[in-house]
């Protein structure tokens, strides 16, 4: 069983996701005489598993646990949430912009999946390959099924002791949260800032348009806080919040000029394919692909260093906004 104990009281735990990063941290905090749990992790068979084993490991109740809170709607946090609420009977809260996004994605109706299809094609995705990521994240969004009872995160919440300042800190989702204690310097970072891997940041019909500017100003407003231990829901807790951060301007920057100079009357799906050539991508992962090119490519527009052409059939390419269009 993979988990730690947390400073100050608790516990980091792994649960298995069927993804490249292998786990999702948990964390199962107390207060008083029960606990909270942040985040819950993907819902299939292997993540139920290992909660019921948690759950014997340190003989535990679920019933002690009083609240859920979700980072962020994306499926390894929230997608055993209704399953969690079941077996503890405790409230689930979200921030209010991702709580909406829950029910536009995942809930019963979704067209989600159709408007991603249409996204990528508008960007130059072969028509063989956006049906299949269609069909795989409508088989994602059953095992999100059914939704939680999710009521909006409007308080601060109180555990290991002490009382939590909600930040909001939108880029990799617009409603992800995250949880500061100025005291002792500790922040629960959920997908904000992870070690070794980036987060993704991307475009997705019905949310910001601008994710990565979005991005940029959460890492400001995290380097700003002084802090000496990030839990974080990938990876390795960080102790070095502010090298960290600049690492990952430093990337973002790397992969914006390398898109910028790829910009020749492309197609997303162009820069993309060339972006990502060491790698076979799964149509999962080009998904996350097309939709962090996307978001890079807005970003460098709103800069002024691309430019977008629509031509009479929707269909969007970029180039070099020294360039003439034609």
């Amino acid at each position: 069983m993979n988990f730690t104990k947390v400073e100050g009281g608790g516990y980091r735990i792994g649960i298995p996701v069927p993804f490249p990063m292998q786990y999702v941290y948990c964390y199962l905090l107390p207060k008083e005489d029960a606990f909270v749990l942040i985040d819950t992790g993907y819902n299939y068979r292997k993540a139920r598993e290992a909660w019921e084993e948690v759950f014997r490991e340190l003989s535990l109740s679920p019933g002690r646990i009083e609240a859920i809170f979700v980072t962020h709607f994306h499926p390894d946090h929230s997608g055993l949430a209704d399953w969690m609420q079941n077996k503890t009977g405790a409230p689930v809260y979200m921030h209010t912009l991702d709580l909406q996004m829950m029910e536009q994605v995942w809930g019963e109706g979704s067209i989600q999946s159709q408007r991603i299809r249409v996204m990528a094609e508008r960007h130059g995705v072969p028509e063989t390959l956006s049906k299949e990521i269609a069909l795989h994240m409508d088989k994602m969004a059953e095992t999100m099924r059914p939704l939680p009872s999710i009521q909006k995160l409007d308080h601060e919440p109180v555990f290991m002791g002490r009382q939590w300042k909600v930040l909001l800190t939108p880029g990799h989702s617009d409603g992800m949260f995250c949880l500061y204690e100025e005291s002792t310097g500790t922040i629960f970072l959920s997908d904000l800032i992870l070690d070794p891997i980036t987060p993704n940041i991307s475009v997705w019909p019905g949310t910001s348009q601008r994710p990565l500017h979005e991005y940029f100003e959460s890492l400001e407003k995290i380097r700003e806080l002084p802090i000496n231990i990030a839990y974080t829901a990938h990876g390795n807790p960080i102790y070095h919040v502010k090298e960290r951060i600049d690492e990952l301007i430093k990337h973002h920057e790397k992969r914006l000029s390398a898109m910028e100079t790829l910009a020749d009357h492309s197609t997303v799906y162009q820069i993309a394919s060339a972006i990502f050539s060491h790698r076979k991508l799964n149509p999962h992962q080009w998904r996350f692909a097309i939709a962090e090119t996307i978001a890079h490519m807005h970003y460098l527009e709103e800069e002024g260093r691309v430019k977008h052409i629509t031509d009479k059939h929707g269909a969007i390419t970029y180039q070099q906004n020294h360039q003439p269009a034609t």
